[in-house]
Parts: structure tokens; C-alpha cells; sequence
């Protein structure tokens, strides 16, 4: 048994194995992941109803397993209405993420730096988040 709040074996295989500069997608339900992800990367499926697990849910648990150095996020379009979503990662984060054009972010996401892709419940608009994984500095390691 393994002690914390992140118990999904792909994703902490995923995690173990990934290092310093490696990318972790956490991406809602609409995400194209069966075309927007990089071949041959472990890619988690989390929804079992529309709505749960919610991004900011997931990306809540997974940066208390990883140091993130950097953060990428779609830029919504002008006609889009505000992303709360996007706001909870900002405010979860504790820094603004990088904000890209979508063919940009599918670019990122196909990169063979991707290390894991994980696709919640989350129904809400612009809830993709790019995470690239820093270095360990300081204990706990």
C-alpha cells in the first residue's frame, strides 16, 4: 500500500519514471487525446462521469508528487468567455502559467517529452494544463 493521496498505479509509474524537464499533461474532457498526444505515452483516462474528477482536483494531488517548474495553458479564444477553470490552476499553481495558441499547445503535447497524459471529468472550457517538471533542490526527496 502506498502511503499519500495519489494511489493510481499507471500514474505514479508515470510520474516515477518521468524527470527533470519531462511534461505532464492534465487535460479536460473534451481534449483530443487520441490525436493531441504524444504516440506511446501512458495516457489515463479518469472520468467515470462528466464533471469529476475536475482539473484542478487532479492537478492538486499530482503537484504535491512533482517539483513544477513551468506551466502551459491554451490561450482562449476572444470570444471566449472567462475560464474559471483556468484561474483555479493559476491559483493552485501560485504562478501564471504561459499562455499559447491551441495548434502551439498540441505541439507541446506531441513532444516526446511528454511523460504522461491525464484526462479528467472536467466539462469546463480551457482546462488544459502543461506541466514541465522541475528539479529536486531541497529534502524531502
Amino acid at each position: 500500500m502506498i502511503r499519500g493521496p495519489l494511489k493510481h498505479p499507471v500514474v505514479l509509474a508515470a510520474l516515477a519514471g518521468a524527470g527533470h524537464k519531462s511534461t505532464v499533461l492534465i487535460a479536460d474532457l473534451n481534449y483530443a487525446a487520441s490525436t493531441a498526444v504524444a504516440a506511446g505515452t501512458p495516457t489515463v483516462h479518469l472520468a467515470l462521469t462528466a464533471g469529476t474528477p475536475t482539473v484542478p482536483e487532479v492537478l492538486d494531488v499530482v503537484r504535491g508528487v512533482i517539483p513544477v517548474e513551468h506551466a502551459t495553458q491554451i490561450r482562449p479564444s476572444e470570444d471566449a468567455l472567462p475560464s474559471p477553470v483556468q484561474d483555479e490552476v493559476r491559483t493552485l499553481l501560485g504562478v501564471p502559467p504561459e499562455l499559447v495558441s491551441r495548434e502551439d499547445f498540441y505541439r507541446l503535447a506531441r513532444s516526446e517529452d511528454l511523460a504522461l497524459a491525464i484526462i479528467t471529468g472536467d466539462t469546463r472550457r480551457f482546462g488544459n494544463v502543461l506541466l514541465r517538471i522541475g528539479a529536486l533542490t531541497e529534502p524531502p526527496y
